[in-house]
């Protein structure tokens, strides 16, 4: 199960750049349909706009890539685009630059600066999420335990994804896969042994960047 970087959430840009207004716009897209409806969208929101640029890397493995120009000349605007993508190694990812002309050209030299800056512009303004392998952990205690344990997990910022609570309490906790075995130990000791766990599935989870 390989990991990779994604952004998460949305997130958009704006330079006005000699009279042309350039928007760029972030998002996370799982998958080529996601990618496309994220277009779609920025189509809609931008009817009267003179171009639609785009660059997306939509599976994690960084495998499907597409870009487009969208009438600007060849090579200035989607490559730009997906370039900055491919630099921040960022999968499942889509970005989108609105451009709405000025009335003065910018040459090839000028519009490829222009649409790889706003695109990195909004990728910068974008959240990342750093996709690992994780393990769920079903941490059971009693009551009395429940504040301790999550101001436990809290301290080693691990994701809580439910609360069931019946004749014990039972916290689902997403830790990253290498970590489970330490994070079990140390809450154990924490709690003086007042502490059930077993471990669910697998699968990649999308972690707060660190630092």
């Amino acid at each position: 199960m390989t990991g990779y970087l994604g952004a998460w959430g949305e997130a958009e840009a704006e330079r006005v750049i000699e009279k042309s207004r350039f928007l760029g716009y972030c998002a996370r897209t799982a998958g080529e349909a996601a990618a496309k409806a994220f277009l779609e969208k920025i189509r809609r929101e931008h009817p009267a706009a003179t171009h639609v640029c785009y660059g997306y890397i939509a599976d994690p493995l960084g495998n499907l890539q597409r870009f487009s120009d969208a009438g600007e000349p060849q090579g200035t605007a989607g490559l730009p685009i997906l370039g900055v993508l491919k630099a921040q190694k960022l999968c499942e990812t889509t970005v989108a630059v609105v451009r709405y002309f000025g009335g003065i050209k910018l040459g090839a030299g000028g519009l490829t600066r222009a649409y790889a800056n706003i695109a990195a512009d909004a990728v910068a303004a974008a959240e990342k999420r750093s996709f690992e392998p994780c393990t769920e952990l079903m941490l059971t205690v009693a009551y009395s335990e429940v504040t301790p344990l999550l101001r436990a997990l809290e301290a080693r910022e691990v994701t809580v994804l439910s609360r069931t609570f019946a004749a014990d309490a039972c916290i689902v906790a997403a830790v990253r896969e290498e970590e489970a075995d330490a994070l079990f130990e140390a809450l154990r000791s924490a709690l003086s042994g007042r502490i059930r766990c077993s471990r669910g599935r697998t699968y990649l989870h999308p972690f707060p960047l660190r630092g």
